[in-house]
């Protein structure tokens, strides 16, 4: 074959290979590089499978560009200055594993920017300006295992975001901006081993993403803004390697890594922390290094010693105090030499520590951690009664949490025009006096949750336009604050969860226009007035689990044109009538209807929802039978687990729909007798059925099946059918 092929590609290679291109006959490459092109060349052997395009000047890469040249499998075009890309560019390359984008100019990719790549294994895309990337971008994506973002303009990761990427293993994302990440962002990548975020403004750990993670074990989170880990904040089952280096920590929870129980390296280097406490949970721990902290080697670190030596964890570290110890490593310590007689007790505000300050240096309050490296500012956990002052102008982070505040005055951050992100927590605090903002004109992300707060002045925020995410969790609220939000005419984010909030009323959100995420679980929700959502005609996303709703809030759904999540969970909802998702059904994507103890959903209930439907969760619910949902053709997940279905001939239609999808649903048979136990797809309990030899022969061979379904899809919505709860069958 290697022989036709050179001959080929020499009995035409004289005539098609432009200048200032050379072709290597032999190893069907050619070379390009560093020239003027300003098009894609067509007069190259057809055969041609490695193309190296590096060093020209293509600016745009337009649709079908390598039409003539369709057994590529390397294709490299770094340093193109390309700034778009059309859609259907690769389109006809469906041989290319190697694509290699790095060091252009492109800002956005597009639905259809990558389609035809099917058999891709390796996408480059680093050193561009990628701001956003479209839903569906990667879609057309099924083979490929490496996907480079890094060195990019990324702020915020949608959910869903890498749909279709079925069997990608490393993903890049490092040296980003990286604030805010979906819940679902990382929903739809079950073959992920290792993924990178370093370098990112990540200001805490995003666990609720990353618990989507079941199989990675490769995690860097190093040089990101982080302070502190939270209790059980990192739940990733198979995880064996953490980065969390070069961060800002200054305090780790012992059951920070308990949901993480593979956990074998822990790298702390290079941040602020003064010990840790013994950690529970992870017993596989093998080295967990602290080179490059202030390690106090006093009594207080003396049960973090003790549990190295009873869990045989290797430490790497050296203490920073007392003089006595400067320097010593920690595994040469012994307990008795590391005292508390002479040592003030941990910092509080009339015994600070005191930090060593370089010369030349902004100030910083006493008692306070300035980084003028990150423009970060921290007094957490001081014991402080007042709010300090006197903070760096440039500081962008301020980190005063678990502080007893108990209110914040009028003109509480004076000069600090260019703070970005304020963390309250745990302060204690009831009352934002009007003004308690003012000055902040940079500000964007405001963090209160686990406060007494119960009402808010709309004053409280005059100052503060910029704001786009609020953070009230876990407060005292009983209702929305009206009002509150006419002086925020960029909030893009609002969480109310887990406060006493008992009703959603009318004028509630007034001055809400630009809202897209609302979070409202966790609280004791009855009833949403049909206009109470009337202001937010921007939301996608509209989160109400664990409430006390006893109906779906089909009224108060209308005027929502771009809600795309929606979240019932864990609402006492029993029935479920006709046409109840009809005001969302052109934008709706993700519905979650789990664990609500649903007994009855009407044949009619999802009249409307279509092909645009995601995923759809119904798992742990009551119901013996579901609605005919053949028509939902773009499903990617489905979860159908713990619903006891009755597996008889009313249920054959259900059982033939599953049987066509190439998703593991969970579906078990909860009745007759018989039949319980069995997986819906499995049982026999149907071959008595009326018309069971009618679609007998597609299912006796379920991989056509499942290749006529994959087909269909692709037809139907030009898109490689994607994961859904798993990749096995149902």
């Amino acid at each position: 074959g290697l022989l036709l092929l050179a001959a080929a590609l020499g009995a035409t290679a004289a005539a098609r290979c432009p200048a200032p291109c050379v072709c290597d006959n032999l190893r069907a490459h050619v070379l390009c590089l560093n020239g003027s092109l300003t098009a894609i060349p067509d007069t190259i052997p057809e055969l041609t499978r490695e193309f190296d395009l590096r060093g020209n000047s293509f600016m745009v890469i337009p649709a079908r560009a390598f039409l003539a040249t369709p057994y590529l499998t390397h294709l490299d075009l770094q340093r193109c200055k390309v700034e778009r890309l059309e859609e259907g560019a690769f389109r006809g390359l469906g041989r290319l594993v190697y694509l290699n984008l790095a060091s252009n100019g492109i800002v956005l990719l597009y639905q259809e920017s990558l389609d035809g790549l099917s058999s891709l294994q390796q996408l480059i895309l680093a050193g561009n300006r990628i701001e956003e990337i479209q839903p569906g971008a990667f879609g057309h994506l099924g083979s490929l295992t490496v996907l480079d973002l890094r060195a990019n303009a990324l702020v915020y990761l949608p959910d869903m975001v890498f749909q279709g990427l079925q069997v990608l293993k490393w993903l890049r994302l490092s040296h980003n901006a990286l604030h805010v990440l979906g819940s679902e962002a990382f929903a739809a990548l079950p073959a992920l081993r290792r993924l990178s975020l370093d370098h990112n403004e990540l200001q805490a750990l995003p666990g609720e993403a990353l618990a989507r993670l079941d199989g990675a074990t490769w995690l860097d989170l190093g040089h990101n803004p982080i302070t502190y880990v939270a209790e059980e904040a990192l739940a990733m089952a198979s995880l064996r390697h953490l980065f969390l280096d070069h961060a800002s920590l200054q305090d780790v929870a012992s059951d920070a890594f308990a949901r993480s129980p593979q956990l074998r390296i822990l790298d702390l280097r290079e941040n602020q922390l003064q010990g840790l406490p013994p950690l529970a949970g992870v017993g596989g721990l093998v080295r967990v290094s602290l080179d490059g902290n202030p390690l106090l080697c006093s009594c207080f670190l003396r049960p973090f010693h003790k549990w190295l030596a009873r869990a045989r964890v290797q430490a790497e570290g050296a203490c920073a105090a007392p003089p006595t110890l400067r320097g010593r490593s920690l595994d040469s310590l012994k307990s008795l030499e590391m005292r508390c007689s002479r040592l003030r007790p941990p910092p509080s505000p009339t015994a600070p520590p005191e930090q060593p300050r370089a010369a030349g240096s902004q100030q910083c309050p006493q008692g306070c951690v300035c980084s003028p490296d990150f423009h970060h500012g921290s007094c957490e956990n001081r014991n402080l009664q007042e709010i300090p002052r006197d903070f760096p102008e440039d500081t962008r982070l301020l980190d005063l949490r678990r502080n007893p505040f108990r209110t914040v005055p009028p003109d509480a951050f004076p000069g600090l025009k260019e703070l970005v992100s304020l963390h309250l927590q745990r302060c204690s605090i009831r009352v934002l006096h009007p003004g308690a903002l003012r000055g902040l004109e940079s500000l964007v992300y405001l963090y209160l949750t686990n406060n007494h707060i119960s009402t808010l002045a709309a004053a409280a925020f005059e100052g503060a336009p910029q704001l786009a995410y609020l953070d009230l969790d876990h407060n005292a609220f009983t209702r929305v604050p009206a009002g509150t939000f006419r002086l925020l005419p960029n909030l893009i984010s609002l969480h109310l969860q887990h406060n006493a909030i008992k009703e959603l009323a009318e004028g509630d959100l007034a001055g809400a226009k630009g809202l897209r995420w609302l979070y409202l679980a966790g609280n004791a929700i009855r009833h949403i007035a049909p206009a109470a959502l009337a202001p937010t005609k921007m939301l996608e996303k509209l989160q109400l689990e664990g409430n006390h709703l006893s109906e779906v809030p089909t009224a108060a759904l209308w005027g929502l044109p771009a809600l795309s999540e929606l979240k019932l969970s864990r609402n006492p909802i029993k029935h479920m009538g006709d046409s109840v998702f009809l005001p969302v059904a052109s934008s709706l994507q993700h519905l979650y209807l789990d664990n609500m103890g649903l007994e009855r959903i009407s044949p009619h209930a999802f009249t409307g929802l279509g092909p645009k439907i995601r995923s759809l969760y119904l798992e742990s619910n009551k119901m013996s039978n579901i609605p005919d949902m053949s028509n939902f053709t773009g499903l990617e997940i489905l979860n159908l687990q713990d619903v006891p279905f009755h597996c008889d001939c009313q249920l054959l239609p259900l059982r033939r729909w599953i049987n066509k999808l190439n998703l593991r649903v969970g579906a078990i048979c909860g009745s007759p007798e018989e039949a319980k136990g069995l997986k819906v797809k499995l049982s026999t309990a149907f071959q008595t059925c009326p018309g069971w030899g009618q679609g007998k022969a597609g299912e006796t061979n379920p991989n056509k099946t499942m290749a006529a379904s994959k087909s269909s899809k692709k037809k139907r919505s030009g898109k490689s059918p994607a994961r859904g709860f798993s990749k096995s069958k149902a």
